[in-house]
């Protein structure tokens, strides 16, 4: 029996892809290994979205170029972002690698690899047409039992001069409903409790589709056809979101008060250059909706700094906009020049020093507004997803509550109570720190 050892970079949906993957390779009789000695073949499930996950990703594939150094009778694969946008390159200067494989082929690994492994895989590149992975795909979790991502879009329509998306995935393409459906109902009957639904723009699922094709009828539809008790909603491009999901979201315990909102600025300049489709006012007034709407949701946001052009005055706006809205969750990067982008070539561009200083200071705001923010839930009891035991210390367990999504947000350290990953109970908090929770359990769900 053949084995491979798989290295997954980058975002939650190229670990969709990675599961896929690890699903096909696993039902056609290949034995996953985590020691990437004993494997043979190794795999790199790349990022190529921003010049950090480039450098992360190359890091990594010469790390696993040693292992074949070691032992040539290995076979070294690389898949994913980074060889969809750089294969000419990364075929001329990475020898080491057996064989290259774009987003588009991720159906066809088994095959692929078996291939390879005969001796009978001609061509170093393989990036076919496009494609979006459907339920019929097997797939394994990489992630705890009883939390996934489905992806329910893949490429997108937006052209923001920053993104390299759109030609690194593709056009928007949407899945059916009723193939999503299958795949949800899967997970639960595996034991899923909480389901991420990702998408470059959630918002445009189905503008692909037909005019009765779109979020609000997935959605209806997921809830009249699984029992999943946690539904969270990532990745929402702001002009998208209506009135009728704040009122879906408001009248659906199951769909959790928790947003994904990438607002990327509030300056209207820097907005205009990135070709964002709103301003500084629609963000404000967006935010009074959805809290008139939902009071209790907890929103999570991203900003970028130092984007060409951008000026000391846009830095004071953002952050007299996060001290004045007080977002429960806010990331912040620093702009990178891509290759290929649009905005690679605007003026103005800022240095790596001023970037630094700038996404620094936001990070410094937000920490403080987090930490405030935090003080409301003391005293209170919330549902918690219990994740196992603390990743700091084996004597608390760690959970999170409906407002902190995984991976990306703090979390609930329990410090009395017994229960089970995959448990909701009820905890009371008695602790706030700047990103995460402390309490104990009180009941269970």
């Amino acid at each position: 029996m053949a084995s491979f050892h798989l290295v997954s970079l980058g975002c939650a949906k190229n670990l969709v892809d990675s599961e896929v993957m690890l699903g096909i390779l696993q039902e056609s009789g290949w034995e996953l290994t985590e020691d990437p000695a004993g494997a043979d073949v190794l795999i790199v499930n790349t990022c190529g979205f921003i010049q950090p996950a480039v450098e992360e990703a190359i890091e990594v594939i010469l790390e696993m170029g040693q292992y074949k150094k070691e032992d040539p009778a290995k076979f070294l694969v690389v898949t994913g972002c980074l060889v969809q946008r750089y294969l000419t390159e990364l075929s001329r200067d990475l020898k080491e690698v057996d064989l290259f494989i774009g987003t588009e082929g991720v159906a066809e690994v088994a095959s692929l690899l078996q291939k390879l492994l005969d001796g009978k895989q001609k061509d170093k590149a393989h990036c076919p047409e496009r494609f979006i992975m459907n339920a019929s795909l097997p797939r394994t979790l990489s992630t705890p039992f009883f939390r996934s991502s489905v992806k329910i879009t893949e490429g997108c329509n937006n052209r923001c001069t920053y993104c390299m998306i759109p030609s690194i995935r593709g056009d928007l393409r949407s899945r059916d409903i009723a193939d999503i459906i299958t795949e949800l109902q899967r997970l639960e009957a595996s034991g899923v409790k909480e389901i991420s639904l990702i998408a470059q723009d959630l918002t445009a699922y189905g503008n692909d589709l037909g005019a009765t094709t779109n979020l609000i009828t997935l959605l209806s539809h997921i809830l009249k056809e699984t029992s999943i008790p946690w539904l969270r909603l990532m990745y929402l491009y702001p002009s998208g979101v209506k009135d009728s999901l704040f009122e879906l979201v408001q009248g659906e315990a199951r769909i959790l008060p928790y947003m994904d909102i990438p607002f990327q600025h509030v300056s209207d300049s820097i907005l205009k250059k990135m070709h964002r489709r709103y301003g500084y006012a629609d963000l404000c007034k967006f935010i009074d909706r959805v809290r008139d709407a939902v009071p209790d949701i907890a929103l999570r946001t991203t900003m970028m700094v130092g984007f060409p052009g951008e000026t000391e005055s846009d830095i004071i706006q953002l952050e007299g906009f996060l001290k004045d809205y007080r977002i429960d969750h806010v990331g912040v990067f620093s702009y990178t020049n891509e290759e290929g982008a649009l905005s690679e070539f605007f003026e103005a561009q800022c240095p790596e020093e001023i970037k630094r200083e700038r996404m620094q200071r936001i990070l410094e705001v937000q920490a403080g507004i987090s930490k405030e923010i935090l003080q409301k839930y003391i005293g209170q009891a919330v549902p918690v997803l219990v994740e196992g035991l603390s990743r700091e210390t084996d004597l608390l367990l760690e959970g999170r509550t409906v407002y902190q999504a995984p991976d990306i947000d703090g979390c609930v350290y329990i410090n009395d109570g017994v229960a089970n990953p995959g448990d909701i109970v009820q905890v009371h908090i008695t602790e706030a720190q700047i990103y995460d929770l402390v309490g104990g359990i009180v009941k269970q769900m």
